[in-house]
């Protein structure tokens, strides 16, 4: 019985924060089939640790912790081994694609494309930083310090800036 609930729970809390898995998987993966393998790889990681989840964090910061360390695992074996096809099918994953981006926008368009061109952990900081997630949060999600997070993240805003300005001036 307590197995049951226990799924219940899981099932739940992965419903309502959906959004996390999708927003990693995008970030990391262009390819639709890739992503939704990564989105079934992350759900995997997280039902694997459910059971040692430490309620001092927030579903958010756990569910980031382990999606963004799956994803950058993912992504290295994806550019490092021969495409293979996989006998999954669709129906292993029920949710939606939720990709709530605009691309219609050029400058939207060159962010997404910047942050893509990021290494692995900028990568990760820009998408936390993105959703609008503190300082403190990051740190704990990706495992660094508050003042590291913030030396990173104005880094990566004065680069951006200067691309952005050299866009706007072609």
């Amino acid at each position: 019985m307590q197995n049951i609930d226990q799924s219940d729970r899981f099932v739940s809390i992965i419903e309502a924060n959906k959004a996390i898995i999708y927003k990693v998987a995008n970030s990391y993966c262009h390819n639709t089939e890739d992503r939704k393998d990564l989105v079934q790889e992350i759900i995997i990681q997280l039902w694997k640790s459910f059971a040692t989840y430490d309620d001092q964090y927030k579903y958010s910061t756990w569910m980031y912790r382990i999606a963004l360390n799956v994803a950058i695992s993912f992504y290295r074996k994806e550019v490092s081994r021969k495409k293979i096809s996989d006998p999954l099918t669709d129906s292993i994953i029920r949710f939606t694609d939720t990709d709530d981006t605009d691309d219609s926008l050029p400058e939207l368009k060159l962010l997404r494309h910047l942050i893509s061109q990021l290494p692995d952990l900028d990568k990760a900081l820009m998408l936390l930083y993105l959703e609008e997630k503190s300082h403190k949060e990051i740190a704990q999600i990706i495992g660094i310090s508050e003042t590291n997070v913030a030396t990173k993240i104005n880094r990566i805003k004065n680069s951006f800036k200067q691309k952005f300005n050299t866009y706007k001036t072609t």
